[in-house]
């Protein structure tokens, strides 16, 4: 695997709440959609299971709150969440300044 390979699976599959919490930003959606609205947005499709968890964790977090709709989770982000999603973009700023 070249660097670059490692670089984009550790900045995409491997950090999937950054993608999660940006298209939540958005809208408010229900997992299932997650995969491929990620993929049609970012250009990367994450396994069926993973938002799963990732929303679960990010839930007991505090950075989405999700209601039951129709015997369905709707998620969506919350202020923690957003203000979490503008570090990362502070983060990856910097970095591009910094290699610029």
């Amino acid at each position: 695997m070249t660097p670059y390979e490692r670089l984009t699976k550790s900045n995409t599959k491997e950090n999937l709440w950054i993608y999660i919490l940006a298209t939540l930003k958005d809208n408010p959606n229900y997992a299932w959609e997650l995969p491929t609205l990620i993929e049609k947005e970012f250009g990367f499709r994450p396994g069926n299971i993973t938002p799963y968890r990732v929303l679960y964790r990010l839930e007991s977090q505090g950075f989405v709150e999700s209601t039951l709709e129709d015997r369905r989770r709707m998620y969506k982000i919350t202020k923690s969440g957003e203000k979490e999603l503008e570090k990362i973009k502070e983060f990856y700023q910097a970095v591009i300044k910094k290699i610029s």
